[in-house]
């Protein structure tokens, strides 16, 4: 059987972080990289393993790959640090790891969201798929800096069972994240030298809610469905507008 690595990115999770942690317990190594934490992320995370380490953030693709390089194994995992791998996907993983043979370079699984009191299994949410873990030797984080992905060279197979996710607390953390990560979005927009102006913040909104709703299905998540096709379709909204304020230089600060 092949070991694994199983990497994490940290800041400020101390709400998330103990179950996630506990949940890879039956891995070989587990590696934590923590961007400073100044809540009790750090005590938790040293409590489950002594690979911890800390420093400054960049953007998600260069601190995946920075954690890569902490690991001792070739194949890795990574989990993010409001992730939970659920037991019947971890004997799942386990079992693939027993009896790979050298065709599979790397395994992807659904990953599935609890918010508002219930899993969301349709909309943008669901089913989520990503490449979950890998051989290293065979591949990296690639794409952009603040949506990257997994590239593999290899075939890739897709497991049946999924993570799970918990990503908001509530309405205002998820108000409070759109803020911050539409933030970074127009930086990075704005380092790629993408334009914005009032068409992308007419059209581009409601032309992502009537496909997150409607063509992908969010309607039969009920009132959360909602919530969330409407929350996302306002983070595309602010992030062109501050793509906009940035290109206009009225950012301040």
């Amino acid at each position: 059987m092949h070991k694994i690595s199983v990497y994490v990115l940290t800041f400020n999770n101390e709400r998330t972080i103990e179950r996630c942690l506990k949940s890879v317990r039956w891995a070989d190594e587990i590696v934590v990289v923590d961007h400073y934490s100044s809540d009790r992320t750090p005590e938790t995370c040293r409590r489950y393993t002594k690979h911890f380490y800390q420093k400054e953030w960049t953007n998600y693709r260069d601190e995946y790959n920075y954690a890569v390089t902490l690991a001792s194994h070739d194949w890795v995992m990574f989990l993010d640090s409001d992730e939970e791998i659920s037991e019947e996907l971890a004997e799942e993983i386990q079992g693939e790891l027993a009896h790979n043979d050298g065709r599979w370079a790397g395994y992807g699984a659904p990953r599935v969201t609890y918010y508002l009191g219930r899993w969301i299994r349709h909309g943008e949410w669901y089913p989520d798929y990503k490449i979950r873990f890998y051989d290293r030797t065979k591949g990296k984080w690639g794409g952009r800096a603040l949506h990257p992905r997994i590239e593999v060279a290899g075939a890739v197979k897709r497991l049946t069972h999924a993570c799970l996710h918990y990503n908001y607390k509530d309405i205002s953390d998820q108000i409070q994240t759109i803020d911050r990560y539409s933030e970074m979005a127009a930086q990075v927009l704005d380092e790629e030298h993408e334009r914005s102006g009032f068409l992308k913040m007419l059209l581009h909104p409601p032309f992502r809610f009537l496909r997150d709703y409607f063509l992908r299905r969010g309607f039969l998540d009920g009132l959360p469905g909602f919530i969330i096709a409407v929350s996302t379709m306002y983070y595309v909204f602010i992030k062109y507008a501050k793509l906009w304020e940035r290109q206009r230089g009225l950012k301040k600060g």
